[in-house]
């Protein structure tokens, strides 16, 4: 009964974080990894699992998510789409051994990343200067190719992204953190079903846990003013996963 209980806990906590302020998937890969399942295959189920807290999350701050923005969130979108889709292809011809030996320095730059976000959004608005629309582009592509190669941190990384292009309404940036997520999530998981790396009794349960603490997260996220500790806490476990990837690899 252990291992049902420790893939709840993990999916209720990542679907909270993702909603709040991304994360979620430092819960729950390793779940899946202590759970047994080899490191891609547990990577491409952390990626299905998180989907209903996405799609639930992204729901709930519909009305945050502005359509008139820059870049239009049709570009966003689009650019998503592709991103997601070569960084599941990349996952397909990545040799499991690479692939373990990476993860550890991921989730280092997905944690630094995300540490590093409200710096880069007040340099950024200090500057008085946006990114081009190109740039921008180019910068969401590039964070969506990491997201469909490794979901660990992704949420993370689009706010940072988010904040370095000149974005500041957290609300905003949340509900395009999510649906962006959850799109390009769409992308690559539709891939690794394909390619067989779906571990599915591990994913219902992770799965739907995640879509109970998406929907209570998204609730509990709008009524956060000052997300200092909320971050620390998450950089906290960021690094702990870093660290216990990384003493694993070399182990």
């Amino acid at each position: 009964m252990l291992t049902p209980i420790i893939l709840t806990l993990a999916g209720l906590g990542a679907g909270a974080l993702n909603a709040i302020a991304g994360g979620g998937t430092f819960l729950t890969f390793p779940a899946l990894v202590w759970a047994g399942i080899p490191p891609i295959m547990a990577n491409a189920t952390a990626t299905f699992a998180a989907l209903p807290g996405y799609a639930g999350s992204a729901w709930a701050y519909r009305e945050d998510i502005e359509t008139d923005g820059r870049p239009s969130l049709r570009r966003l979108i689009l650019t998503s789409i592709a991103g997601g889709l070569i960084g599941a292809g990349l996952l397909l011809v990545t040799p499991e051994d690479l692939f373990s030996g990476v993860v550890p320095w991921l989730l280092l730059i997905a944690t630094v990343a995300f540490a590093a976000g409200p710096w880069l959004a007040r340099l950024a608005a200090r500057s008085g200067q946006h990114m081009s629309e190109s740039g921008a582009l180019g910068l969401i592509f590039t964070v969506s190719v990491y997201g469909g190669y490794f979901n660990g941190g992704l949420g993370i990384m689009l706010l940072a992204a988010f904040g370095v292009v000149g974005m500041n309404n957290l609300h905003r940036m949340n509900g395009l953190k999510n649906l962006m997520s959850g799109i390009l999530s769409v992308v690559a998981v539709l891939t690794y079903t394909i390619a067989g790396l779906i571990d599915w009794s591990g994913l219902i349960i992770v799965g739907v846990s995640c879509a109970i603490g998406g929907h209570l997260g998204a609730a509990l996220a709008r009524r956060i003013q000052n997300t200092a500790v909320l971050r620390g806490f998450i950089v906290s476990i960021g690094l702990t996963m870093v660290l216990i990837f990384f003493v694993r690899s070399l182990g």
